[in-house]
């Protein structure tokens, strides 16, 4: 695909946004290093890369809502399907038909120094089904898996996995645009079966990629280092997407990033996402800090059709 297909877009619109440890109080602890989320049921769900636990609040970002809460899952300190202690998830997504979740694991020490990811699957009351690896190696521990998404077709389930770097690569190569992917897996007995590679448009600039969303075939991805939000067309066919419209995320009156730790995202509706960040780092940018471990909704500047939709191909 080339890139005169891709439209540039003006930045997200915040709408509204809040400190996870503002709606939680200070039983939840002092680092929410959050970097994943999910929209359900009215409410937010939001993973943490260093919690086994999931928290809940209020999509209105209310202090005061009941349904705030941090949710014992049963990963402290323990092992699923033979799996390493839980330590914290990268991202999660649901099965709407079931009201099943399933949490990512980054990237687990596999056979020959590979890595692979893994996730964990809980019931419509979140309690624990069982877990099992993604069939697909990876390079770098640190450069695994970072978005979940669930995509029904045809009856079928299938899970898609956001690799963190350019062609699921870490290091230099990792951080050089044009090669984001997104791996799909299916269900086979007790594992999950690597069946095709979504390729996003090469002349996507992102330098690597934190975050997936699908609503009504339209979908979304975020980069952490590009602090920006890519929204394309999904096929509904073959596993392919349009060139799609790339958003920046706002930026200050010096036309500076602002959001330098966005982890994940999920659509809220037609043309509002929710975004979740990062704690950020102690060496970077101070301007990070005020918007880190928060929840942000944003508005979707003028939402279009994609200008090349995908067709269905033929059976």
């Amino acid at each position: 695909m080339s890139g005169a297909g891709r439209q540039k877009a003006s930045e997200l619109r915040l709408v509204k946004e809040a400190k996870l440890r503002d709606l939680l109080g200070d039983g939840a602890g002092t680092r929410l290093e959050a970097s994943g989320v999910l929209y359900r049921d009215g409410a937010f769900l939001v993973v943490c890369d260093n919690l086994p636990s999931f928290i809940r609040v209020s999509s209105e970002l209310s202090p005061k809502a009941p349904e705030n809460c941090v949710i014992d899952v049963g990963g402290r300190g323990r092992k699923s399907g033979g799996a390493r202690p839980v330590v914290g998830y990268e991202d999660l997504t649901h099965d709407a038909l079931t009201g099943h979740c399933f949490a990512l694991s980054e990237a687990e020490p596999g056979r020959s120094g590979r890595f692979r990811a893994r996730v964990r699957e809980y019931d419509a009351n979140l309690r624990p089904v069982g877990s099992a690896p993604l069939g697909f190696p990876l390079t770098h521990a640190n450069k695994g898996m970072e978005g979940l998404e669930w995509v029904e077709r045809s009856g079928k389930g299938y899970l898609l996995a956001l690799c963190e770097g350019n062609r699921c690569q870490g290091g230099r190569r990792g951080r050089k645009p044009g090669g984001g992917r997104i791996q799909v897996f299916r269900r086979d007995g007790k594992r999950w079966a690597h069946t095709a590679t979504v390729r996003l448009p090469r002349s996507l600039p992102f330098e690597d990629y934190s975050g997936v969303s699908v609503r009504d075939g339209r979908i979304a991805v975020l980069s952490q280092a590009s602090s920006a939000l890519w929204v394309g067309r999904l096929s509904t066919g073959k596993w392919r997407v349009d060139e799609g419209t790339v958003h920046p995320l706002p930026t200050d009156g010096k036309g500076r990033p602002v959001y330098g730790n966005a982890e994940g995202v999920s659509w809220v509706s037609a043309d509002h996402v929710v975004v979740v960040s990062d704690r950020a780092k102690k060496d970077g940018p101070g301007r990070f800090r005020a918007k880190d471990q928060s929840v942000h909704v944003f508005l979707i500047p003028n939402p279009s059709p994609s200008p090349n939709p995908m067709p269905s191909p033929s059976p």
